[in-house]
């Protein structure tokens, strides 16, 4: 066990250095000049002379290779470098719009659970069904509409038509959390209901269950104790899919919303072409996907004793 473990860290570390090879070498052949960027945005006039000042302030000047060797040594030390448009550390940025991205990830992890795992039984036990086809017609409405739509609708409908809610966003406190959980959680409810659905409807078609209903135990005490367990298994996969996901993908809800997390900062990144805070994102989702991948294996043989190694 302690070895297969070690050799999971040593794969995440391989990765994350042919990822940040391959994500500095992108940002170093992409068009624009980060040092003329940041001058035209600071008010300043980029003449040659400040340019190549710039420049060689930044370490631009240098090849490829010294670049990367250097941002390399320096992210061995924990040091991600200082971003060229916001003027902070990385790793400040980072963490500060992590932080908040987070928030907004596990709340709508939370809501999408507690509307997917009910509604998914529900459909299943009640099939064809009047519950089960408007579960399904739910289903079907939430996996056509794209995410930034609702967001567009929901802003409009409660910001601008009601009120209750500030349009300009740029805070992350609770009021302004409501409207993006709320269309995150339902954008993905709706594939999990018909996954849980489905995990449902085949267990309830295993022998073990019909058994159980002979042996006259409640329903009930077969979907909570036999079915449920069986279920969380697949879902535990796809919830920590989910949790990466969010953590990356959820730039477009965030810029509706001028939600200040971290897909809304990549966004501004990279319209900057700001490197040190693409790479240090970059990385960090990396990081951060692998690192779940590896809590999702490991709790496998906690979920399903089946799976347990032989010692």
């Amino acid at each position: 066990m302690k070895s297969q473990f070690l050799n999971r860290i040593f794969q995440i570390l391989i990765v994350l250095f042919g990822i940040s090879f391959f994500t500095f070498s992108l940002i170093y052949l992409s068009p624009g000049d980060p040092a003329e960027i940041m001058l035209t945005e600071c008010g300043n006039i980029p003449t040659p002379e400040l340019l190549a000042k710039t420049r060689a302030e930044l370490g631009l000047d240098k090849p490829f290779i010294i670049q990367y060797g250097s941002w390399l040594l320096k992210f061995c030390k924990g040091d991600l470098g200082y971003s060229y448009s916001m003027k902070v550390p990385v790793a400040t940025k980072l963490f500060s719009s992590f932080i908040t991205t987070l928030k907004l990830t596990l709340s709508s992890l939370i809501l999408m659970t507690l509307i997917s795992i009910p509604c998914g039984f529900l459909s299943a036990v009640k099939r064809n069904k009047l519950a089960d086809y408007l579960i399904r017609i739910f289903t079907f409405i939430g996996i056509s509409i794209p995410s930034f739509w609702l967001g567009l609708i929901f802003l409009r409908f409660f910001g601008v038509k009601l009120g209750w809610i500030t349009v300009s966003g740029g805070t992350d406190d609770l009021k302004s959390l409501i409207l993006p959980t709320l269309t995150l959680a339902l954008s993905m409810s709706a594939k999990y209901t018909r996954q849980v659905r489905t995990t449902v409807l085949e267990e309830l078609q295993n022998e073990y269950i019909t058994g159980a209903r002979i042996r006259g135990i409640k329903k009930s005490t077969i979907l909570m104790k036999n079915v449920l367990p069986n279920v969380m298994l697949p879902l535990v996969t796809l919830l920590g899919l989910s949790l990466g996901s969010l953590l990356s993908g959820t730039a477009v809800v965030e810029i509706v919303y001028n939600w200040p997390g971290m897909g809304n900062m990549a966004v501004k990144a990279i319209s900057t072409h700001d490197y040190p805070l693409i790479q240090g994102y970059v990385l960090l989702i990396a990081l951060f996907y692998m690192g779940i991948n590896l809590i999702v294996d490991y709790s496998y043989k906690y979920l399903d004793p089946r799976l347990k190694e032989e010692r």
